[in-house]
């Protein structure tokens, strides 16, 4: 009899995140952050004469957000080395005994073997 080559079962919860819905996420990551940033300098710009110390933090949020929006969009596609692995091995259905076939002496055996 020839043995057969044990098939690889895939893992569904080691699979990665497609590349189109990675990169969609990047892309609304990225875009919130440049709203945040907008939304800063313009707060920046109406709070200049009103309240200063303000104005100045809303610009510097408006200085440093394209830098941290690049960053963030680009934090994507890495491996995570929490996730089980991809594939598993099949698991291992153990062979029947051929025990013999005569009965014990005053003893049963236990169900499914012999």
């Amino acid at each position: 009899m020839r043995k057969r080559a044990e098939p690889e079962v895939f893992r569904i919860t080691g699979a990665r995140q497609g590349l189109a819905d990675d990169v969609r996420g990047r892309q609304r990551r990225y875009i919130i952050s440049m709203s945040v940033r907008t939304l800063s300098v313009i707060a920046a710009a109406v709070l200049w004469n009103v309240e200063r110390h303000v104005a100045v933090v809303a610009l510097a949020l408006g200085v440093l957000l394209p830098y941290i929006a690049v960053v963030i969009a680009n934090a994507g596609r890495e491996s995570a080395p929490t996730l089980p692995s991809t594939f598993m091995s099949s698991p291992v259905r153990p062979a029947l005994d051929a025990g013999d076939d005569g009965a014990e002496s005053g003893a049963e055996r236990p169900y499914g073997q012999g």
